[in-house]
């Protein structure tokens, strides 16, 4: 059996900080943010609210979507780098907040590619027949681990959360491929001590390379083309590394999401937001070729395509 997405769902908060709310805080600019970076405006959290909670609202769509309830699920799979706790793990706070009394549950931590990373482990599990509908969500709270005053990093980032289930698809659907890699002696580039540290030139190298040879990988691995992509959804990082992966691709623009310059980098929470994004905006439909890539700390990349339907 093919694994893919049979339900999608999102949570951002309220709270929009935008460049210009950020002029007042710290020395930078709304021009040198957007020129830099792409962004205009992210979502914060508030203090209520955690990222359990993001996570559940999310979830609480997806299943929706899907329809399905907690009941069914087998395996819950939650990408994050800002847990609410060490332990217990978000996806065992989701576990019951979902009523999902049968469902094993593991947090994943591998940055900004753990949706990815999520997705392709769910893979296994259904495809194999181990379990049949597995939660992946991605949700992060990263305004809690951000320093307001390092402007460097503090215009990047914002809070958010995406859920996808992942269950058994019809013959030609689904994951048709993918790749997950890391490189552990990169760790240093980008990091967290008590705040978000980031060596913004290294990562911006790392990135342009990486998301662009992740992406031709999986399309060569499923047996594609470049020009059989019909949509591609990079991790919304900045909008400079989104653009040399995608002219890496050579696709025209409006094949590509782009959601960094209303919801910044939302980590594991990025790739699962900009879905949303794209299929209610009916940009991904039934039977197309969609391409996702992440990198993120550790350093970690994944990336997959897949044929999107049911």
């Amino acid at each position: 059996m093919n694994a893919g997405i049979i339900g999608i769902g999102r949570y951002i908060p309220e709270k929009v900080v935008t460049n210009f709310d950020l002029e007042k805080m710290m020395d930078t600019s709304d021009e040198w943010i957007r020129t830099r970076t792409g962004i205009e405006e992210r979502r914060i959290a508030s203090d209520r609210t955690g990222t359990s909670d993001m996570a559940y609202e999310a979830s609480l769509r997806a299943l929706e979507n899907a329809g399905i309830t907690g009941e069914d699920i087998d395996l819950i799979l939650t990408a994050t780098v800002t847990p609410d706790y060490s332990f217990p793990s978000v996806s065992c706070v989701l576990q019951e907040r979902l009523g999902a009394k049968k469902a094993a549950a593991m947090d994943i931590s591998a940055a900004c590619s753990g949706f990815i990373y999520g997705m392709v482990t769910a893979k296994q599990f259904i495809e194999s027949g181990a379990y049949r509908y597995v939660l992946v969500v991605g949700a992060e709270k990263l305004s809690k681990i951000t320093n307001w005053d390092d402007r460097n990093t503090a215009v990047l980032f914002g809070d958010g959360a995406g859920a996808a289930v992942m269950g058994p698809v019809s013959d030609g659907k689904g994951i048709l491929s993918f790749e997950l890699g890391a490189d552990g002696s990169g760790g240093k580039y980008l990091y967290q001590d008590k705040y978000i540290c980031m060596n913004g030139r290294e990562v911006f190298k790392f990135a342009v390379r990486q998301m662009g040879e992740s992406a031709v990988h999986v399309i060569e691995k499923a047996g594609l083309k470049t020009e059989d992509v019909d949509f591609f959804i990079p991790h919304q990082a900045n909008i400079r590394i989104m653009e040399a992966a995608r002219e890496r691709l050579g696709l025209p623009r409006e094949k590509m999401s782009v959601t960094v310059n209303k919801f910044g980098n939302t980590s594991a929470a990025s790739i699962p937001i900009s879905i949303v994004e794209e299929v209610e905006a009916g940009k991904i439909k039934d039977g197309d070729i969609v391409v996702m890539v992440g990198f993120g700390g550790g350093l970690t990349w994944g990336a997959l395509a897949m044929r999107w339907g049911r």
